[in-house]
């Protein structure tokens, strides 16, 4: 695995691509640090205040290690990884637990480093095992839930360092207690906070959360000017202050760390794994959601399992030199792909530029007062926060849908990260068990050339229909289009998003959708768009089974919209008529400029003499009908034979077993209608009645007798040539049974 590991890392510098990925890595390098220095504060400060320097050199150490070794032994292009928001939240929660207990400093940060290294271990063994797959099963609620309550726990465990009261004390007990605040400490964080939240709308060039980190220094600077206090590091709690970390003294540090562990007890090791296991299973879910996001961006997909592996490996690591654990990191990793990376060695630069970074301005790194790394990492806990849940309070077909991610919110705030994605999962799979269905999703996977609109077309328009109709793809789908089917579809659509120009999907035997299948689809729509090709949905029911109003949800979920990227149409006939339509050109041919056709100008009998046409059409009567007027019924006992000079005739016939008449086949310019009856001179079986105004050449069964009597040869002529289109006919109606019958 190695060995393959470093042939491809091998591959990657080849195809280093400058400046896209260094640029990358530096613009992801500058959102990383300050907020892995704020991660770290976060964790250590827990433990005591003196303590926050040693989280702001973990928080460093942490970021250089999983930014040098997840990219060199992972499997996803532009991911940066470094100290997350998850880890901070369990880890800083750990860490108040042993204090409560009495533990010692020493011995907290001793643990620490144990608890990261067996999260490695755990993440590696996932990774080993396979169930990195187990990702795509994780309900869009419960991803949602899951990153708003940990957005919701940071910017609680900020708040008493936000207003510079003791970072021991909940942020309730401090809200209401004034007393404790520090004005100074506040401004600075509310400079922080307010200019990370609005520069984006003025820049993009530089990510807001150096802005923040740049404003809050200068706010900083600013107070200073009037308060000597505020001049010196020395007993200077409002910032971050000297990192003291000498080559020596942290060769010392970590070799005595090392020695102490060797002296821990088996049973001390094992009461960690439930921590590292939670830990483990957050930082993995943090990853894989990442990547899955770059996977829908660059139209890519990520090795989840290896993936997991070297996130594993990374966190081994970082903990083993003294830094945090981290993940693969959503903000990072957008930076690193808007800035223009392309590949994995971007985050190898954005690692290799932390450490230089921090030895650069380590001077500078202490003046960082804590309230604006506070102030950041709020602003980190408000982006995280999932607004669009609000929405699924408009539909009642969604009230469930919001309550599953207000439970996980819930279970996060009060018992944990894994009990509130247990619990939503668990919601989740009871609202969808009585939908689930075997089998596949797909039902029929056909193209236009093999399936016909109701609309019968010239031999010359089904000939380029037969030529170019497999650009457009059917998709037949059936059972519930949910959470646990999505993933399944999009691998069955991704193939043909690219190759074709027309996409049906057709939802008449679709039981139920759910939210996460409507974000799979507006991702298909994406796809498609930035091709110029449309989404075509046919039979969108405004009634499922399951009671839900599949067109009002799909408008509430942003599916459909006014922009024509969806096409909506009642039946597959209707998409595939569309389709053919644009395929022949017919849109483009004004029914104004429609002028009746002589028997010589249809195809039927092109190629023949005009003498005969004229002797043939001589025998044929001429009639008109307005559009909506039957021009014959079922029942009806006169076989005539009816050939279409203008306009168009639509014929409908009951289906067995049902009295409602269905649209069965349209017929335009150029083509003939009542051949059965005028061959077999049985009554009539359906109803024909004109679409447009419609004007025809009428044949009747006497005249044809006659014919037949006095001109032999031209009554085989027109009987071959019957024949001939019937035959066809039949032959393409045979195939689409054989088809629908598989």
């Amino acid at each position: 695995m190695t060995g393959d590991n470093m042939f491809s890392i091998t591959n990657q510098m080849a195809k280093f691509k400058i400046p896209g990925d260094f640029w990358g890595g530096f613009a992801s390098m500058l959102v990383a640090l300050p907020a892995s220095v704020a991660f770290g504060v976060t964790i250590y400060s827990a433990i005591s205040p003196q303590y926050a320097v040693f989280g702001a050199l973990a928080g460093i150490l942490g970021a250089t290690a999983l930014g040098l070794i997840a990219p060199t032994f992972g499997g996803t292009d532009r991911l940066i990884s470094a100290p997350c928001a998850p880890a901070a939240a369990v880890l800083s929660a750990f860490a108040i637990e042993l204090v409560r207990q009495g533990a010692s400093p020493q011995t907290i940060v001793l643990l620490l480093t144990v608890l990261g290294i067996l999260t490695g271990l755990i993440q590696m063994f996932i990774g080993f095992m396979g169930a990195g797959r187990l990702i795509k099963y994780i309900p869009y609620t419960v991803v949602s839930g899951y990153l708003s309550g940990v957005g919701l726990i940071i910017i609680g465990s900020q708040i008493p360092r936000f207003v510079g009261a003791s970072p021991d004390l909940s942020w309730w007990a401090v809200g209401i207690a004034p007393e404790m605040w520090d004005m100074r400490s506040i401004i600075v964080g509310l400079t922080t906070v307010g200019v990370a939240l609005i520069s984006p709308r003025f820049t993009q060039a530089i990510p807001s959360t150096i802005l923040g980190l740049v404003a809050g220094v200068l706010a900083y600077v600013g107070l200073a000017q009037n308060d000597v206090s505020m001049q010196t590091l020395t007993d200077n709690r409002l910032v971050l202050g000297a990192l003291g970390a000498s080559g020596e003294g942290y060769l010392a540090t970590i070799t005595g760390r090392w020695n102490d562990i060797g002296d821990l007890k088996l049973s001390q090791i094992a009461a960690l794994f439930g921590s590292a296991l939670t830990l483990a299973a957050l930082l993995s879910i943090d990853t894989l959601k990442t990547c899955v996001v770059i996977d829908q961006m660059t139209r890519t997909r990520h090795e989840p399992n290896r993936e997991l592996f070297a996130q594993g490996l990374a966190n081994i690591s970082a903990s083993a030199i003294g830094g945090i654990p981290g993940a693969g990191t959503m903000g990072a990793s957008m930076v690193n792909l808007s800035s223009g990376a392309s590949t994995r060695v971007s985050g190898i630069v954005e690692g290799a530029l932390v450490l230089v970074a921090a030895l650069v301005l380590g001077k500078f790194l202490a003046w960082i007062p804590i309230a604006t790394l506070a102030g950041i990492l709020i602003v980190v806990g408000l982006r995280m926060i999932d607004p669009k849940p609000l929405k699924f309070l408009e539909s009642r077909a969604t009230v469930f849908d919001f309550a599953v991610v207000m439970v996980v919110i819930a279970f996060a705030l009060t018992i944990g990260l894994i009990a509130a994605a247990a619990a939503g999962v668990a919601l989740s799979i009871l609202l969808f068990v009585r939908e689930q269905v075997g089998g596949t999703v797909v039902r029929h996977k056909t193209f236009v050339n093999q399936r016909s609109s109701t609309w019968y077309r010239p031999e010359a328009e089904m000939r380029l229909i037969a030529q170019k109709g497999d650009k457009a793809i059917i998709f037949e789908l059936q059972g519930s289009l949910f959470f646990g089917t999505t993933y399944e579809l999009y691998s069955a659509l991704e193939p043909e998003l690219k190759i074709r120009d027309y996409v049906i999907l057709d939802l008449r035997r679709v039981q139920s959708v759910d939210i996460t299948a409507a974000n799979m689809l507006n991702l298909v729509r994406d796809v498609l768009k930035e091709r110029g090709v449309p989404l075509l949905l046919s039979h969108v029911r405004e009634q499922l089974p399951n009671g839900r109003n599949l067109v009002e949800f799909l408008r509430q979920t942003g599916l459909i919209d006014d922009s024509g990227a969806v096409q909506v149409f009642k039946t597959l006939p209707a998409a595939i008529e569309w389709v053919e339509d644009k395929i022949v050109g017919d849109l483009e041919k004004p029914e104004l400029a429609e002028t009746p056709l002589n028997l010589q100008e249809m195809d039927l009998f092109q190629g023949h003499k005009d003498a005969t046409m004229a002797e043939l059409e001589s025998r044929m009567q001429k009639r008109e009908y307005k559009a909506g007027e039957t021009i014959y019924a079922i029942g009806d006992d006169e076989p005539e034979l009816y050939l279409i000079r203008t306009g168009s005739v639509r014929i409908t016939a009951p289906i067995a077993g049902s009295r409602q008449v269905h649209h069965i086949a349209s017929y335009g310019r150029g083509d003939f209608f009542g051949g059965m009856s005028f061959l077999d001179e049985h009554a009539r079986s359906d109803n024909a009645i004109a679409q447009t105004d419609i004007e025809v050449f009428v044949l009747t069964r006497e005249q044809f007798h006659l014919l037949t009597e006095n001109h032999k040869k031209l009554s085989l002529l027109l009987m071959t040539a019957i024949s001939r289109t019937l035959a066809q006919r039949l032959r393409h109606a045979d195939g689409e049974r054989t088809l629908l019958h598989t």
